[in-house]
């Protein structure tokens, strides 16, 4: 198995992982800090907007590749065993039949929401005093 193989079948369990964290977010037997962190990482891998643009010379992939991935590890080990077993079975359903990765306009709403606020924040530090 080549390093590509390898690369390929790491980023099909990320997918999967961040499909397993959404069904993970509608269990009720998920404790709240797991359901938190979990949404927070569903939201903003499945929204169509970047927190930081792919356009960006090298810090653009940095979220899909190190963000991403770390914040899915860590939310994915805060699950009991159970929980966790059940909803990869669940994204792994979804994944069959559906095919693409659901997309989270809320997702969307949160990144949007992280530009304006800091956008609003430099412009209130570099604007200069009355």
């Amino acid at each position: 198995m080549g390093i590509l193989d390898r690369v390929g079948d790491w980023a099909k369990r990320i997918k999967r992982d961040g499909v397993t964290l959404w069904f993970a977010g509608k269990n009720p037997r998920t404790p709240w800090y797991a359901k938190a962190l979990g949404l927070f990482v569903v939201a903003y891998a499945l929204s169509p907007i970047d927190l930081i643009p792919d356009f960006v010379p090298v810090l653009g992939y940095l979220d899909e590749v190190l963000l991403l991935p770390g914040l899915i590890w860590l939310a994915i080990r805060l699950l009991p065993p159970d929980v966790l077993a059940e909803c990869r079975a669940q994204a792994d359903q979804w994944m069959a039949t559906q095919g693409a990765k659901p997309r989270s306009w809320a997702g969307a709403a949160f990144v949007v929401a992280v530009w304006l606020g800091l956008t609003a924040a430099a412009w209130f530090w570099l604007r200069e005093p009355p």
